[in-house]
């Protein structure tokens, strides 16, 4: 699980996944077992992905905290990972419930606009535009680049269970597809105010999810700078 996660990060990032993880067989006792080499990027990013109730766990990560203090990398490990897979699942999901609400019949340009903001009027009780006002943002930035863990999820909850809600109905109106959209947009609005004591047009606004990207690229090539260095040093000895 850590590793796929791992994957996934690595793609979002537009990293070469099969250059950091490096899929090997190994003899273990007599064995020949499946096995994997990382760079010390693969690592880190893995470190940060795991379960830190775990002894070598905790250590890795704490090893990989000084090291990105060190480079003086902003970097907010297990956070930013999160922050980064559910923004790509929210964009796919996105584009799943955009196929299906046209199915219902959701056809032209203002018929989708006014779908999608049936799904944050539910959420927010605003509009996106409202919100991204609310929230300081010019109108060209995109509202899922801000939003930290706990909404991107919920957000990517509320296009998940639309489009099933929309097939499992059999929606086919533009109207119907609306209410649906709002219906289970304002279900998930509960549950978050309930698990977070907020409501969701108040959840904080994080770092801007590209700046975000630059920064662990920029850790990539530090990290396997390192690497680098180091099979220097072995192949001379």
């Amino acid at each position: 699980k850590v590793i796929d996660r791992t994957t996934s990060a690595l793609i979002s990032l537009g990293i070469k996944h099969h250059e950091q993880i490096i899929f090997e067989k190994r003899v273990v006792g007599g064995n020949e077992v499946e096995d994997y080499k990382l760079t010390r990027f693969a690592c880190y990013l893995m470190a940060m992905n795991g379960d830190p109730k775990k002894p070598e766990v905790a250590k890795a990560q704490a090893f990989f905290v000084e090291q990105t203090r060190a480079f003086q990398l902003m970097l907010e490990g297990a956070k930013d990972m999160d922050r980064l897979i559910y923004r790509d699942e929210f964009t796919k999901g996105h584009t799943s419930l955009m196929n299906t609400a046209a199915d219902a019949g959701v056809k032209d340009q203002r018929d989708f606009a006014d779908f999608n903001n049936a799904g944050y009027l539910g959420l927010y009780n605003k509009t996106a535009w409202q919100l991204k006002k609310g929230r300081h943002l010019d109108e060209k930035s995109v509202l899922q680049d801000y939003m930290g863990r706990t909404e991107l999820a919920a957000n990517l909850f509320r296009v998940t269970q639309t489009e099933e809600r929309l097939k499992q109905d059999k929606v086919k109106s533009k109207d119907a597809a609306k209410a649906t959209h709002y219906q289970v947009a304002r279900k998930i609005r509960s549950m978050v105010m309930e698990n977070t004591g907020k409501s969701p047009e108040n959840l904080p606004v994080e770092r801007r999810l590209p700046d975000v990207k630059k920064e662990l690229k920029k850790g990539q090539k530090l990290f396997d700078n390192i690497d680098k260095k180091k099979k220097v040093k072995a192949s001379k000895k």
